[in-house]
């Protein structure tokens, strides 16, 4: 059994421990009479012992595939530990002790919450992911980007040329195929379109060619400004329109990403640059649609992603809560099934931390047209001639 982290920090007095229980840590402790009684040696005092407790926690916790183990939950020094834990692994620095305790508290009611699903669900589990810091309206805020309010209708093809497909496989993956680049991470930049656009489009790139090529997000979120809004959302397929009108998106070593929004930088020179003939649309709410286009090439998706169980999602067949409310665009890689669940295959670009390995699997014949999170709503495709 590992030995208790604690055993050489003297016991603070009566006053200190219940300041410092479960229900006062963070910012909280600030505004208890019982601290606001203390004199000014005794508050730099509990300041002290609040810093030498985090300070004192190991960092060489043992993670399991959801992040930690009962033994974390069962007193506040453990928790305290944790957090130590999962900061060090992620890379996690405050900047003030005033914010890592408004973190802390946040970080202990997310692990609420992740214990309590994980009691409750079986087909998937959450885990303490990079995100475990930021309240639910935080993450919504900075994590999602996809926006549907445009001033025009979608603009593609009503063509849909995969409509006559009589057979499908059972299964694909392209990733396994060469069609998929390394899964990427938007950071807090509403720019999920651009990445969406931009998978798709290295999918049919590949399967055109042969060549996986990385593209640019960051010359879609400097320069498609017609109708889309850069790191405040964007529709995918007015990116493709822009891919095309602009005669083609250069290489991501050319034009990398930055996290945010940066001038055009029109002035192509003589770099390569990959184009697509157009793009066309899945019909809406069809499943069986949507596993025709898939079965040729990566699509361009949008669901809604602003669940909780969401944000913490780390593996298994995604059949949570979820609304048909799109906020967050992705792309659909593949299909299959696991246990005798179907799944759609769907890259996220939220890091490689976040679900499995990036990526969520996500529950197919949930009996709703338009599928689970609305993933049947509003599925796209580019078209490469070869």
């Amino acid at each position: 059994m590992r030995p208790h982290l604690y055993n050489s920090i003297p016991s603070p007095s009566p006053i200190f421990t219940h300041i410092f229980s479960s229900s006062t840590v963070g910012t909280d402790i600030l505004k208890t009479p019982q601290y606001m009684a203390l004199s000014s040696y005794s508050k730099i005092s509990l300041l002290a012992f609040c810093v030498s407790l985090f300070v004192c926690c190991g960092l060489a916790h043992e993670f399991s595939i959801v992040g930690y183990s009962p033994e974390d939950l069962t007193c506040l020094d453990k928790i305290i530990e944790l957090f130590e834990s999962w900061m060090s692994k992620h890379g996690k620095i405050y900047k003030s002790m005033e914010e890592k305790l408004q973190r802390f508290e946040v970080f202990k009611d997310n692990l609420k919450h992740i214990d309590q699903r994980n009691k409750e669900i079986t087909s998937y589990w959450l885990g303490l992911n990079e995100f475990a810091d930021l309240s639910h309206e935080e993450f919504k805020t900075q994590y999602l980007g996809f926006k549907t309010e445009f001033p025009r209708s979608r603009g593609s093809s009503r063509e849909f040329s995969y409509g006559e497909v009589v057979d499908v496989p059972v299964s694909i993956d392209w990733r396994k195929k060469g069609a998929v680049t390394p899964v990427k991470n938007q950071g807090s930049c509403g720019s999920c379109w651009a990445f969406s656009t931009v998978a798709a489009v290295e999918g049919i790139n590949q399967i055109v060619t042969g060549n996986l090529t990385s593209l640019s997000e960051q010359e879609l979120i400097d320069c498609d400004r017609s109708f889309n809004n850069g790191c405040n959302g964007g529709l995918m397929d007015y990116a493709f329109q822009f891919i095309i009108s602009n005669g083609g998106l250069r290489k991501e070593e050319d034009y990398p990403y930055l996290m945010g929004e940066g001038s055009c930088e029109e002035t192509k020179e003589e770099k390569e640059v990959v184009t697509i003939s157009g793009y066309q649309d899945v019909p809406q709410n069809d499943e069986q649609s949507l596993l025709k286009a898939l079965a040729h090439q990566p699509l361009s998706i949008a669901i809604e992603a602003s669940g909780r169980d969401f944000q913490f999602y780390s593996g298994g067949v995604f059949n949570g809560h979820c609304g048909t409310e799109l906020d967050h665009g992705v792309t659909a890689v593949g299909y299959g099934s696991s246990k005798g669940s179907d799944y759609i295959i769907v890259k996220n670009s939220w890091g490689p931390k976040w679900g499995e390995k990036g990526y969520i699997r996500m529950k197919r014949k949930n009996g709703k047209p338009e599928g689970i999170c609305g993933i049947y709503k509003m599925a796209s495709y580019p078209v490469k001639k070869k």
